[in-house]
């Protein structure tokens, strides 16, 4: 078998079950597009750079007291006077400046970010009637925090997802640097609110309970961003994608084989569903987190074979056995034609 027709098939594979979401979901569904889900989007780099001295950083402080309380963590410090020193520095900082700069120039489209926030809201309103849009602020954070996500605010630290161009870079591994781009954005913030419905038993702590917990996470990254590609949500890139479709029977077997899913090793399972470049125990191809694509994978087919259940309901069972025994799941070898 030629390696190329493998890797060719593999990525055919990809782009056909990609379309096929895209095509059946990807449109907006007209009962969701009723939903109504206001967005109030502002934008505080330019307030901030406005900041020349400690009286333009207390005033910043007293007209968005929301952001100072809960992101700025305003009582962490002793005084006012303390944080608005911290805000002047970094306000006045050349650097720092210059980065937003670029960010103002790479997320300069506000309407097209609301409209993109909006879209993403409103299916999840439609399936969480109880979830209220939070306000949602932008802000240049300096590298040193990404999303911050809670009931009452959002904000989005856009200077990190500025993208290879950027003058300064968030301090990671390239294999995590790749995923901060401007696509990551509404991927990056679905994930962080999943963690507000995403249900897990706190005991018995397993192998099988990460992945699944990790592939209800993306699965509901999938629902409420339909038209975003697999490798987006995931954070893989198009080679790493096709390898694991192509190989995911290879995948699981290793899973069974090496009696993974039950262990409850920690630094095991960090291992599987963990930050890694690669997961070399399987192949040097293998791209890290590939315990959490499985648990992805699992969990797609269990919605298949369970129509009637509903985003909610899956995000609310804590079982990951009964989840993986109702998918069924058992991928077949793919196999390549000469």
């Amino acid at each position: 078998m030629r390696p190329i027709l493998v890797a060719l098939l593999g990525f055919v594979l990809v782009l056909l079950a990609a379309c096929r979401r895209d095509q059946n979901t990807c449109e907006l569904n007209p009962e969701v597009a009723n939903v109504s889900a206001p967005v109030e989007l502002e934008r505080l780099e330019k307030p901030f750079f406005q900041i020349k001295n400690s009286a333009d950083a207390k005033r910043f402080i007293t007209q968005h007291p929301l952001f100072a309380n809960q992101f700025l963590q305003r009582r962490q410090f002793p005084t006012d006077d303390v944080l608005a020193g911290t805000l002047t520095r970094l306000a006045t900082n050349a650097g720092l400046q210059q980065l937003g700069r670029q960010t103002d120039s790479t997320f300069q489209e506000s309407e097209k970010l609301k409209s993109e926030l909006q879209r993403m809201f409103q299916h999840i309103r439609y399936n969480f009637k109880d979830f209220q849009v939070p306000p949602v602020k932008t802000f240049v954070t300096g590298l040193s925090q990404d999303m911050f996500v809670n009931d009452s605010l959002m904000v989005l630290g856009l200077d990190f997802f500025v993208g290879p161009d950027a003058r300064y870079r968030p301090n990671v591994p390239d294999y995590i640097l790749r995923r901060y781009r401007p696509e990551y954005v509404l991927p990056t913030a679905a994930l962080a609110i999943s963690s507000k419905y995403n249900k897990k038993e706190l005991t018995n702590q397993t192998m099988l309970s990460d992945m699944i917990q990790f592939g209800k996470s993306l699965y509901f990254a999938e629902q409420v961003l339909p038209c975003t590609p697999d490798s987006i949500l995931i954070g893989y890139t198009n080679k790493e994608l096709t390898g694991v479709y192509f190989n995911e029977s290879k995948v699981w077997a290793h899973f069974l084989d090496k009696k993974l899913l039950y262990t409850t090793t920690p630094f095991v399972v960090q291992k599987y569903v963990g930050e890694r470049p690669n997961i070399p125990e399987i192949d040097k191809t293998c791209p890290g987190r590939v315990g959490a694509w499985l648990g992805w994978q699992i969990v797609r087919k269990y919605m298949t074979n369970n129509p009637n259940v509903t985003l909610a309901q899956l995000m609310a069972d804590k079982d990951a056995q009964h989840i993986l025994t109702d998918s069924r799941y058992r991928p077949k070898p793919r196999r390549a034609e000469r």
